[in-house]
């Protein structure tokens, strides 16, 4: 069992998908029709239950909002990509929760330590994600969160994670690394990237993505090709798309946008990013989004990384990468056995009886796997 951590996958898609989440009111305060009609689901429940809860521990509880929260995100995202989350789901995010809070009570200051370094740098590679400072912020905004609050999640994670590596006394050596490379170099190929700025004048209604009516189109190309012009005789293109830019992640970079690789960007645009050549201005390109002036600032060139190199994506090594690997591996064979154990000691109990009996149906399916498996691949006697 590796522990993933779950700001990179449930959690960072509830953040960027959730609704906000309000204090949930008590028993001695009336609940109002039209607070429970204009609430999301989660504020709801929680308007109407409270927030009960629903594991126990030596030092901890989890609450039904904590496991909520990740939910939400988690079936947002697969909604996305037309798909739904299973009802096991929830039982194995339940027990990623429990084992971080389990792990948190093992965590020394050097845990501590080391994972609010790991924190940090995540969020560094989280806000170049989204652009900017001011991107994320304004994200985390439109859905309820605070910087800090996410901070704190994506701590309390890394420290679980180097108490657990501490405990079960992970190391990797630097020739189990080197190994892991030669064994996944094509891994460690990056493509061809291209840096650009671009304008956007958006012929979609930004909250829906509804089309715009024809003559408004027709504005918004009249705006597009008086913008081009002005760049032609010389305008700064950077002033412009600060003015007139209607992408809200990069008019305050003056159209500034990530490298970005193929496959990134919508095919039109990336269609014509990459055919300019270094600060050389498209003419004006039409994409699902609206109307799109592109300046390339430069590209660079397809690459192998070397062992002992940076990826500048995400500040670390390759050799740091392959480490990280390494201990993945080493988690995933000897972490099942100690979190079982862990659980016991702590004396963990889920309370909720719903979430108990689909517990208790998942780890029970699961050993029947295991036991299959095991006899799958037993040798026959006197083979």
């Amino acid at each position: 069992m590796k522990l993933n951590l779950i700001l990179s996958a449930a959690l960072l898609a509830g953040v960027i998908s959730a609704s906000a989440v309000t204090q949930p009111v008590t028993p001695a305060q009336p609940v109002s029709a039209s607070a429970l009609t204009n609430a999301s689901p989660e504020d709801a429940m929680k308007a109407l239950f409270g927030d009960p809860v629903i594991v126990k521990g030596k030092g901890f509880e989890i609450k039904q909002s904590e496991l909520d929260e990740v939910l939400t995100g988690a079936k947002a995202n697969a909604a996305a990509q037309g798909q739904q989350v299973p009802p096991q789901f929830s039982a194995a995010i339940l027990n990623q929760l429990i084992t971080i809070q389990m792990l948190l009570q093992k965590a020394t200051p050097a845990d501590r330590a080391a994972g609010a370094a790991e924190a940090e740098m995540q969020f560094t590679n989280l806000v170049k994600r989204f652009g900017s400072q001011e991107a994320f912020e304004r994200q985390l905004k439109a859905v309820g969160m605070t910087v800090d609050a996410l901070r704190a999640k994506a701590t309390q994670e890394a420290t679980a994670k180097a108490a657990l590596k501490r405990e079960l006394n992970i190391k990797v050596t630097d020739a189990e690394a080197m190994e892991f490379y030669t064994n996944h170099s094509a891994e460690f190929e990056q493509p061809e990237m291209a840096h650009a700025r671009h304008i956007l004048i958006m012929t979609i209604d930004p909250e829906t993505g509804t089309p715009l009516p024809t003559n408004s189109v027709a504005e918004k190309r009249k705006q597009i090709d008086d913008i081009l012009k002005k760049i032609r005789d010389g305008g700064d293109f950077a002033a412009l798309a600060s003015q007139y830019s209607e992408d809200p992640g990069s008019k305050s970079k003056g159209g500034e946008l990530p490298e970005f690789s193929h496959g990134q960007m919508v095919p039109e645009f990336e269609a014509a990013a990459f055919a300019l050549t270094n600060n050389q201005v498209s003419g004006v390109v039409t994409t699902k989004y609206g109307f799109h002036i592109i300046k390339l600032i430069d590209k660079t060139p397809s690459k192998k990384y070397a062992f002992t190199d940076t990826i500048p994506q995400i500040n670390k090594t390759v050799l740091e990468i392959c480490k990280n690997e390494v201990e993945g591996e080493k988690i995933k064979e000897l972490a099942p056995d100690y979190i079982k154990q862990l659980r016991k000691s702590e004396q963990v109990e889920i309370v909720d009886p719903s979430l108990k009996a689909l517990d208790e149906s998942v780890r029970a399916a699961a050993e029947a796997d295991a036991t299959n498996n095991a006899e799958d691949t037993a040798v026959p006697a006197g083979k």
